[in-house]
């Protein structure tokens, strides 16, 4: 796969400032060097905010924390959560984070993707901890006011914490939305229409099924009903889905599955001990024996000497470049 350079980009990806060594946390620090985010430089442009300095809060400063409750409409959402610095409780930040993850939004529209800050009252993306007006924990379970807020404006954007990257399978999935989010906003730029639309999810259809299956089928039977008229709504339910999907972590039965159907693409062209030393490699990864590259290697090798033009255009194959080696953990 080649990744264009800047004017196509170096994917623009929204990330903390602290993440980058910026002195701009409320003692002074930045956060610790993540490697991980030195591996996707090689293909994100950075784009670094801290929106606690942005509002107007210095360094050094009170640490700001979420209080209130009850619980709002789903997961990590609280009716009256606020941001109140820790001192006196008196000063609320709330509005303006809310206000300032919409900015960010309009400053950079073409972001796709954003790196949150692990346990941060502003820009942390689950677990943080929620106090009672005492100042006494009462929970794990709130969102940061400007996560939730980049959310809230745009519920399609893929966003992930540092500390979660850690985690091959988060850390996959991330990329793997990255790169899509980034090719639908391509498209936008290029005119969407139906035969467009099509070939979009075309392309990754391999890699839904691999994810969730039922997604997969929804898919094929909501695209059938594009036309002119309904191209909007069917295009905005199509990327909604897809995003969806791959926000699934990827699981072993998922990506065999889907290995054994393109395998199926080789039946006339493969000798019968090529056929069962693929599909052994195949079942040594179901099982756990192997990564998910070794499969996927050896149905290279047997695609490279019988080319099929279907199967060269799928993404599942490769859809973000193997230099990342995600799929060498998976």
């Amino acid at each position: 796969m080649t990744v264009p350079r800047e004017s196509e980009a170096y994917i623009p990806v929204g990330v903390g400032s602290c993440l980058l060594g910026a002195p701009v946390r409320f003692n002074g620090l930045s956060k610790k060097h993540n490697p991980v985010l030195e591996d996707l430089s090689q293909f994100f442009s950075w784009r670094s905010f801290c929106p606690e300095m942005a509002i107007g809060l210095g360094v050094p400063r009170a640490p700001i924390r979420l209080v209130g409750g009850p619980p709002g409409d789903g997961p990590g959402v609280w009716s009256d959560l606020r941001a109140v610095d820790s001192v006196t409780g008196v000063i609320d930040v709330t509005q303006s984070l809310r206000d300032y993850g919409a900015a960010v939004l309009k400053q950079q529209p073409n972001l796709c993707g954003y790196i949150l800050v692990k346990g941060s009252p502003s820009c942390g993306l689950e677990r943080v901890k929620r106090y009672n007006p005492a100042g006494v924990v009462e929970g794990r379970d709130a969102t940061g006011i400007f996560a939730a807020a980049l959310s809230a404006c745009d519920p399609l954007l893929p966003l992930e914490e540092d500390g979660r990257l850690q985690d091959q399978h988060l850390r996959e999935s991330f990329v793997a939305r990255v790169f899509t989010y980034h090719a639908w906003r391509q498209l936008q730029r290029e005119g969407l229409s139906c035969a467009a639309l099509q070939i979009f999810y075309a392309q990754r259809k391999y890699l839904i099924m691999s994810r969730h299956i039922a997604t997969y089928k929804q898919l094929g039977k909501l695209l059938a009903t594009a036309d002119k008229d309904s191209l909007a709504a069917v295009a905005r339910q199509t990327i909604t889905l897809i995003m969806s999907a791959l926000s699934r972590p990827a699981t072993r039965s998922g990506h065999a599955n889907t290995l054994m159907h393109i395998r199926g693409y080789l039946k006339n062209q493969l000798s019968a001990n090529e056929k069962a030393e693929l599909s052994d490699l195949i079942e040594q990864y179901r099982q756990g024996f192997v990564p998910l590259v070794v499969p996927l290697t050896l149905l290279r090798h047997h695609f490279s000497r019988h080319p099929h033009s279907y199967i060269e255009r799928q993404l599942f194959m490769q859809p973000y470049p193997s230099v990342l080696r995600l799929r060498n953990h998976l």
